[in-house]
């Protein structure tokens, strides 16, 4: 599967308004209409997807977003982050400070809220299994996540403030009155 077949199915389901877990439902609907090797297809971009998104500062974004961010907590926000399309999630990928410019986010700086899409980060599966009444078999030879066991340490605000300030004068200052 090409990378803009990837995308075209999720801003299909993104035409539509709804939440990030409406959006993951017609993704998984839509791709489990198709033939169990393009689901699986979908699932190996998917994975490069990922892979290529596990970032140390991406990481500490997702921290300071939604005020921590488990191994978990973090693939959750990065199928959020995929439920807003292409174009923001690459430039978040590139430059993780851009989130600040988002209106969720912004928003999310005064109300608290938190993003994660749980099951956006694992949809082809879902649609293998709704297509197939099967799991999908494990590929052998898939990409590794990089090691990030090394990064910054996410509570330290200077640092953050160094690495996402837009990000940190939303997050870690007072709000302005």
């Amino acid at each position: 599967m090409r990378t803009d077949e990837f995308w075209a199915l999720i801003e299909a389901a993104r035409a539509t308004p709804g939440d990030s877990e409406e959006i993951t439902e017609r993704v998984i609907s839509a791709l489990a209409d198709r033939p169990a090797e393009e689901i699986l297809a979908f699932d190996r971009h998917l994975h490069r997807v990922l892979v290529a998104s596990y970032r140390e500062d991406l990481w500490g974004a997702a921290y300071l977003i939604n005020g921590g961010a488990s191994d978990d907590d973090f693939a959750h926000f990065r199928g959020w982050l995929m439920a807003q399309g292409r174009a923001v999630f690459a430039r978040a990928v590139a430059e993780p400070d851009s989130l600040a410019e988002l209106p969720a986010v912004q928003r999310a700086a005064v109300t608290g809220a938190e993003f994660g899409a749980a099951a956006m980060a694992r949809f082809a599966a879902e649609a293998y299994r709704r297509a197939t009444g099967e799991d999908p078999p494990v590929e052998e030879g898939r990409a590794a996540y990089p090691d990030l066991n090394d990064f910054w340490d996410f509570d330290d605000e200077e640092g953050a403030r160094r690495r996402l300030p837009r990000l940190a004068a939303l997050f870690l200052e007072p709000p302005q009155e």
